[in-house]
């Protein structure tokens, strides 16, 4: 038996938000990097390539290149449909001028960014990043990286300050109808779980934790989202590179080159789907989008080419039993195939 793939333009609900969003997101944080001399028109081509497609959910956030990547979407949905399609961008750091003579950080707009939860600051992040898009208004808001990768000791005291500010300015928000949904973005399901019992999100944005190699942890938090009617977003579901590659000496793993038993399990991965005569890439991209709980994965896309394998991969006809392979060769810790 085979699953016959996924449309990438198919649509699901977001939860209970009343949002729908397309199985295959874009990323756009491949669009914040700023090459010397490069093409201006590039990510625009891309992106035109994505709408072709019938991709239209596309993620942004000010931190992408330090307001690039906002100025750059809203520069190609300026000419798109508004209402054809859905927009969320995220909260959580101020971008502010850096000072003359100060050094630019690569690849990005001169500005820094700092973190600021408070309610005060999400509505001025909410209006700076509407005027970078050149939007009068985004679909979803997604309060951004409170997770111990970026806040360490310090996490306690953001999260109390994100829960008494920018939750509070982001449920104000949806109230009036000015944005249709609200979420929270990381790479750490713990933070994830303590939003879900605290605060009143519609859905998650979880970044490299419902992949392949990195998927376990989840499972709780993935049922507990069932039950309350919470949508769920696979982003970097190629854990930054490693499950799109393959095995290579160059693999990226959680943005650093792969230690050798991630690269280890890779290559263990990449040989029963070879066996089973579906791509690596194939199963990495659908593997999150077979729980009732995902409605959506969100790569990034930095070549014309990438899109274009991500749409050729999600369409993949995937056996069952490579599913049951993994399962059994445990490389999986639940069996994907709870859709059907």
């Amino acid at each position: 038996m085979s699953t016959a793939g996924f449309d990438p333009a198919a649509r699901r609900p977001l939860g209970r938000s009343g949002v729908a969003v397309s199985l295959l997101g874009y990323g756009a944080s491949a669009a914040g990097v700023l090459e010397p001399g490069e093409d201006e028109g590039a990510h625009a081509r891309i992106m035109g390539d994505a709408w072709a497609r019938g991709l239209r959910y596309f993620d942004t956030s000010p931190w992408y290149g330090r307001g690039l990547s906002e100025h750059r979407l809203g520069a190609f949905l300026r000419h798109r449909p508004r209402e054809a399609c859905v927009v969320s961008t995220k909260v959580g750091r101020l971008l502010t001028p850096l000072p003359a003579g100060a050094d630019k950080p690569a690849a990005t707009l001169p500005f820094a960014g700092r973190f600021d939860y408070s309610y005060d600051a999400t509505l001025r992040s909410v209006e700076d990043s509407l005027q970078r898009l050149g939007l009068a208004r985004v679909d979803l808001l997604i309060l951004h990286d409170l997770s111990p990768r970026w806040h360490g000791a310090d996490l306690a005291q953001r999260y109390a300050e994100a829960m008494g500010g920018a939750h509070r300015a982001l449920v104000a928000l949806r109230e009036q109808g000015l944005v249709r949904a609200i979420g929270v973005g990381v790479n750490d399901v713990t933070v994830c779980e303590r939003c879900l019992a605290d605060g009143d999100f519609d859905f998650f944005m979880l970044a490299g934790r419902l992949t392949l190699l990195d998927h376990a942890g989840a499972a709780g938090l993935l049922e507990a989202c069932v039950a309350r009617g919470v949508g769920v977003l696979a982003a970097a579901p190629y854990n930054s590179g490693i499950l799109a590659t393959g095995a290579t000496a160059s693999a990226r793993y959680f943005y650093q080159t792969a230690p050798p038993d991630i690269v280890e399990r890779t290559r263990a991965l990449q040989a029963h789907c070879e066996a089973h005569g579906v791509p690596l890439g194939a199963a990495a991209l659908q593997f999150a989008l077979d729980h009732p709980a995902v409605v959506g994965v969100v790569p990034s896309y930095a070549t014309p080419q990438q899109l274009a394998q991500a749409c050729d991969w999600l369409a993949t006809p995937i056996p069952s039993a490579l599913w049951d392979t993994l399962l059994a060769a445990g490389l999986l810790h639940w069996h994907p195939g709870m859709r059907s």
